[in-house]
């Protein structure tokens, strides 16, 4: 007789839905929500263990919570971590994370091309507290060799970064840290654990804010972190200090949306393709910024570390600013608001949005046009899109 298969691995979409299901003791098919702050000590040697356990979720809230830990545990499945923890926003993630690391005297590599706000706190939180941070161009490795100081401590990455999508050579950043003796952190938001996994690629630690892929619906606030036991434990130490931890419905929220991650995802990289080679063919688009577009000057690099491209790309509309806000405001599936990763397509103009955290000069040295177009590509039918867009472009 055979013997009966056994599974040892599972699929995206599996894992998905069933990884966390362990931690549910009750029958519920959905997931319960935890709102409870305090959870009872069966003694006193108990309630001491429970109080300096890291990330242990029946102590005290802040400590951790049953919910948290149970989204906790699917984005750790997803991104071949050890364990994870849920944060109140995807900053508090990356500047706990951060913070977690550095103290006063040590040295940050960081790419030049980030998220406004954590390149934000790079450059203006953590040099208060006598940390260095240099930032560089993170299309070549030799950057990221020459920058090595012995004070260098972490090097921070962003791939594909936010809004040019330039693409940062994950191994090779892994390869020239761990010869230093460097500890490595991936804001991994664009791409999802779905298209890509820099921990698998040699990185320590990968942030998420969760409020955008993983959450999917525009309608919560979280983050996350996941890498090692030990240096999850680090980061736990931290935020008791800090107190950024997710609340229990934010985190049963992003449960809840990490349940249909890879068939959204999968539907955002086809539609973000079929709509970058529209806008390439366009009169009035300039430059379009696209990993998976054959013209993207770091295609093949983003085809070796990826294995979908993204919902997110970027386009120079050649008139300029003013043609760049005639544009969204004669779209009418494509919202003008802030974040990005929902079922909804969302387009910004980097030049505005940026200016709330950036000076010119600043907004200048990213690469940001005055005409360029971010566009988080949502779940619509693409053909309606398509045909919105190219409306929105006659009308300039």
């Amino acid at each position: 007789m055979a013997a009966r298969p056994e599974q040892k691995t599972f699929g995206q979409s599996t894992t998905s839905l069933h990884s966390d299901r362990s931690l549910e003791n009750g029958t519920a098919v959905a997931p319960s929500i935890h709102q409870s702050v305090s959870y009872l000590a069966e003694s006193g040697e108990d309630f001491l263990h429970k109080a300096t356990e890291p990330l242990n979720d029946q102590f005290y809230c802040r400590h951790g919570n049953p919910t948290s830990s149970r989204i906790a545990k699917v984005i750790a499945e997803l991104e071949g971590g050890e364990a994870a923890m849920m944060f109140a926003s995807g900053m508090s993630a990356i500047s706990t994370t951060i913070l977690a690391f550095v103290e006063n005297g040590d040295h940050i590599i960081a790419q030049k091309n980030l998220y406004s706000a954590t390149a934000s706190f790079l450059n203006r939180l953590l040099p208060k507290f006598g940390v260095d941070v240099t930032f560089i161009d993170q299309t070549s490795i030799e950057n990221f060799e020459r920058a090595i100081t012995p004070k260098t401590k972490l090097i921070f990455v962003e791939t594909p970064s936010n809004p040019l999508l330039s693409i940062t050579d994950l191994r090779g950043v892994s390869e020239v840290a761990k010869a230093n003796n460097i500890i490595t952190i991936c804001d991994n938001t664009f791409a999802t654990p779905i298209n890509q996994n820099p921990i698998s690629l040699g990185i320590d630690m990968v942030v998420h804010s969760a409020t955008k892929y993983i959450g999917g619906h525009h309608d919560l606030l979280a983050g996350c972190v996941t890498g090692s036991s030990n240096h999850l434990g680090t980061i736990w130490d931290v935020s008791m200090d800090l107190g950024p931890i997710a609340a229990p419905f934010n985190s049963w929220l992003a449960l809840r949306g990490v349940r249909t991650l890879k068939l959204r995802v999968l539907q955002h990289n086809s539609s973000a393709l079929l709509i970058a080679q529209q806008l390439e063919e366009h009169p009035k688009v300039g430059s379009v910024y696209y990993p998976g577009l054959a013209s993207h000057p770091q295609h093949e690099l983003a085809k070796r570390q990826m294995t979908g491209f993204g919902g997110m790309l970027a386009f120079d509309i050649l008139d300029g600013y003013e043609a760049g806000r005639t544009f969204i405001q004669n779209t009418q599936l494509c919202t003008n608001a802030p974040s990005l990763g929902g079922v909804d397509t969302l387009v910004t103009q980097p030049a505005e949005m940026f200016s709330a955290r950036l000076d010119e000069t600043e907004i200048q040295a990213l690469g940001i046009t005055p005409g360029m177009i971010r566009m988080s590509v949502g779940i619509e039918d693409v053909a309606d899109l398509q045909v919105d867009i190219d409306s929105a472009l006659f009308s300039i």
